[in-house]
């Protein structure tokens, strides 16, 4: 016949045992999680790099951002900086690396220019294992103060060579920037290196000597100008008051030749009305007129004697008939043709008062303006 045990719990003692192994279980297994996880932030990409086996180094592929997980035991990874980068190479020691970091290059005539530098860069993310991988760096302000300040400094060194210090100093600055701004990002591309601004920081500082004698000249050039644009005006001033000359004496000309024509009609008028009146006045427009004036009435006189009476002697005034009617239809066909030359003379006139004006105003164009003296 089978015995039945009553249940017994273990030993308190041991319970307690195996809930401290379990905790210290979990601990250990929290540890060697953490140490195997790591936060990339935004602006960093997180290089890879396996320190044993046979593929051991630097992974080609940069680890996006964000909680990673990895090996400590046979990798490390390496939080690497993709955001701009602001770097500045001056000789005051309150900025930039507290030390004289100032830019010295040659112009085209061999005088040395000191300069302030500021440049921003970033690195390009895909190319940051080969930028790691060459100069087994992450600082890379630091790198940009040894390797990239080496560059720029033979990168301006190149470009001001070609150019004279007088446009360096003057107008020529920016494309001095441009060209050596060009001319690293070609070289330093290469590297993953992407140049966001290139500048000179204040004035440019040259010998004493040099900097005198390119301000005097550029006076010189400054005092050219202001003479050619005096010259200009002058002779725009001149141009106006030989039009408005030109137009006043056309219009005093207008005038004149208005009031003579006017008075050269009215005489015309009345030589042609008394033309025409006398080649008119035949014997019976004559006893026409003095019927028509006359009232009926004989003429009273105070005294003896006949009576005057106003009388024609229409024989004599007859004589001209036919040959003063000819000449009266020849006069009325002058005024006519006398009418049309003076239109066409008008017209003559108006056309050569233009000519006149276009010709002056080619002659004034025709004035060329000195060109300014070369200090």
């Amino acid at each position: 016949m089978a015995t039945v045990r009553p249940f017994s719990s273990p030993p308190p003692g041991n319970f307690i045992k195996r809930i401290i192994a379990a905790a210290i279980v979990l601990a250990v297994a929290a540890i060697v999680l953490s140490s195997c996880l790591i936060r990339v932030d935004a602006g960093h990409v997180g290089i890879r790099v396996k320190l044993a086996g046979s593929s051991r180094g630097v992974d080609d592929i940069p680890v996006v951002t964000g909680w990673v997980f990895y090996n400590p035991l046979t990798e490390q990874l390496i939080r690497f900086p993709t955001s701009v980068q602001n770097v500045v190479w001056t000789r005051d020691a309150h900025e930039g690396g507290g030390r004289d970091d100032s830019i010295t290059f040659s112009s085209q005539e061999g005088v040395n220019i000191n300069a302030d530098i500021g440049f921003s860069f970033h690195i390009e993310p895909s190319m940051a294992p080969h930028l790691y991988l060459r100069f087994r760096k992450s600082d890379l302000v630091d790198l940009a103060n040894g390797y990239v300040r080496n560059a720029m400094r033979e990168g301006f060194n190149m470009v001001a060579s070609q150019m004279p210090v007088q446009d360096i100093y003057g107008a020529g600055k920016s494309k001095l920037v441009a060209d050596v701004q060009k001319r690293m990002q070609d070289q330093l591309g290469k590297d993953g290196f992407v140049i966001d601004q290139l500048t000179i920081n204040g004035a440019l500082r040259l010998p004493e000597n040099v900097a005198s004698a390119i301000n005097r000249a550029m006076e010189a050039t400054q005092n050219a100008i202001q003479a050619e644009n005096r010259v200009r005006q002058v002779k725009a001033e001149a141009e106006q008051a030989i039009t408005q000359a030109e137009g006043q004496a056309s219009a005093a000309r207008a005038r004149a030749k208005g009031e003579a024509d006017a008075k050269l009609i009215t005489a015309k008028a009345e030589a042609r009305s008394n033309l025409i009146l006398k080649y008119s006045m035949t014997p019976s427009v004559l006893q026409f007129r003095a019927l028509e004036r006359w009232n009926g009435r004989l003429p009273v006189m105070n005294g003896a004697g006949t009576l005057p009476m106003l009388t024609f002697d229409v024989d004599k005034l007859g004589k001209g008939g036919a040959d003063d009617e000819k000449k009266l239809i020849e006069l009325l066909g002058q005024e006519e043709e006398m009418e049309k030359r003076e239109a066409e003379a008008k017209k003559a006139e108006e056309k050569a008062a233009k000519d006149a004006k276009d010709a002056v105003v080619k002659d004034a164009k025709a004035v060329e303006v000195p060109a300014p003296a070369k200090p």
